[in-house]
Formats: structure tokens, sequence, C-alpha cells
């Protein structure tokens, strides 16, 4: 009887340790799997997340670029967008369509950058009045030529095109008057990264092969509607100023002349103010097509 009971109670406990062994076991491999599941999961919220940002990134950037877009969109309209053009009966700037300004001048500086070409730019940056620069091959060259065509360019004025050499083009060959003109274009180019897109033949005098030249080129010609000085009478800032600013030949559109030389820098300021208050508007070179 005793050895049935304790061969009983020795089952009993066999049997308690293997099911113990077992559930041990089974919550093991249970744990394993949740564990497993679980860094599966966070391993998939985390992907999740990262390529969530990366969406949100991407859309962002997306709503960069196409703002962006539309931002350099709309300033291209507006470069591209004329308000005037030069009549070649006169060379009066006028509007294109209604409603745009009439009362505006134009101010050109030739022969440029001799010795104030730059100082002139500043001092119509600082007034915050346009021009039209017409350069000369001759002065580009000279010693600091090439800086002073840099820094009038990057003030943000416009560069336009007298010859290389300022000589009467009635009196040059059509390759020598061909040349003038499009190896400047050259030159203005490699040291500014843009084309000329307005030109003024020296003296005013354009020929049939000049105006082709231009014409094969992309750019406009032009002469002037007055100027004074290059007279002896006014040769000093005071003379100068008050004849560009009552001149009879000012009116609506008109194209003022003017040139790189020690009194009309000094006139400029005058000249601009002048015109101001005259109820004269003066008007961006890039405004005109």
């Amino acid at each position: 009887m005793k050895w049935l009971i304790v061969l009983l109670l020795s089952f009993v406990i066999v049997s308690a340790g293997c099911n113990y062994e077992s559930n041990e076991k089974e919550s093991a491999t249970t744990n394993e799997e949740v564990t497993e599941d679980a860094f599966e999961e966070k391993e998939a919220l985390e992907n999740y997340e990262a390529l969530e940002g990366e969406d949100e990134l991407e859309l962002e950037n997306k709503m960069d670029d196409e703002l962006t877009e539309q931002e350099v969109s709309e300033d291209i309209e507006k470069v591209v967008q004329p308000k005037y053009e030069l009549n070649e009966a006169n060379f009066l700037v006028q509007p294109i369509k209604e409603g745009v300004n009439e009362k505006v001048v134009l101010l050109t500086i030739d022969d440029a950058p001799d010795q104030y070409g730059a100082e002139m730019a500043r001092i119509l940056y600082d007034i915050e009045a346009n021009a039209i620069f017409f350069v000369n091959g001759i002065f580009i060259n000279k010693a600091n030529g090439q800086e002073q065509l840099k820094e009038i360019h990057e003030l943000g004025f416009e560069i336009g095109n007298h010859t290389m050499s300022h000589k009467n083009l009635s009196e040059l060959s059509e390759e020598e008057q061909r040349k003038e003109i499009v190896d400047l274009n050259d030159l203005i180019e490699e040291i500014t990264g843009e084309r000329p897109r307005f030109f003024r033949a020296p003296y005013g005098v354009n020929t049939d092969i000049s105006k082709q030249v231009v014409k094969e080129e992309g750019m406009q010609w032009m002469n002037w509607t007055y100027g004074y000085d290059y007279f002896q009478q006014y040769t000093n800032a005071e003379a100068l100023a008050d004849i560009m600013v009552n001149a009879p030949e000012l009116m609506n559109g008109a194209n003022l002349l003017m040139h790189d030389r020690k009194w009309t820098m000094e006139a400029l300021k005058d000249i601009v103010v002048g015109l101001r208050e005259k109820g004269y508007e003066i008007v961006d070179p890039k405004e005109i097509q």
C-alpha cells in the first residue's frame, strides 16, 4: 500500500514538472512571438513615419517649387511685358497701350565708361533714376574700363552699343561697320553675360548696313531728342542742368542725350530732380520693347 502511494506521488510530481516545463516553454515561445511582433510593428511604424516625413517634405518642396515657379513666372511676365516703344521717326518713347503714363523721359549716357561712367551710375542709382549707358569698346579696353562696365551693369543699368571705336559708320566699309557693332556686342556679353538690346551710332549717323546688322543682332537703333553737354556754353553743371530741364525740345517721351563728362556728372542729380519737379517720370529702359 505504501509503495502504491509513493508511486502515485512520484507520478503527480513528474506530471506537475512536465506541465510546468511545458508551460514555461509555451510562455517563452509566446513571449518571443510577442517580442517579434512588437519589434515588427515598431519597425513598421518607424518606417511609416519616415516615409510620411519624406512625403511631407516632398510635398513642402513641391509647394516651394510651385511657389518659386509662380514667383519667377510673375517676375518674367513683368520683364517681358513692355509698356513703351520707340518711335523711329522721332525716337520718342511712347506707350504701347492706354493707361500707361505718357509723361516720361528717357535718360541716355554716351561714350561710357570713359572716366565718370561708374560714378554717374552710382548717382542715378541713389536717386532711383534709370538710364541706358551706351558704351564704346575703346573705353572698355582701357585701364579700368571693364571694372566700370561691370559696376554699371551690376547696378541694374541697361548697356547699349555705341560701336567699338566711335568712328563715323558712313566712312567705313560694310565689313568694318559689321565688326564695329558685332565685336562690341561680343565683348559686352563676355563681360556682363548679356548682349545689348539698343544701338546708337556715333554722331547719329546710321547706314543701311548698320541698320541691317542691328536688325540681325535683335537690337533697336535710336538717335535722340535733344542734348547739350557737348556745346561749349553748357560745359558747366549749372548751365547744363538748366537747359536740360527747360529745353524747348522737352516733351512727353523725350530721349535725352548726355555723355560721360565731368560737368554732366555734376549736373546729373539736378537734371533728374528738375525733370521730376515738372512731373516727368524717368522711364526704365527695360520697359521699352
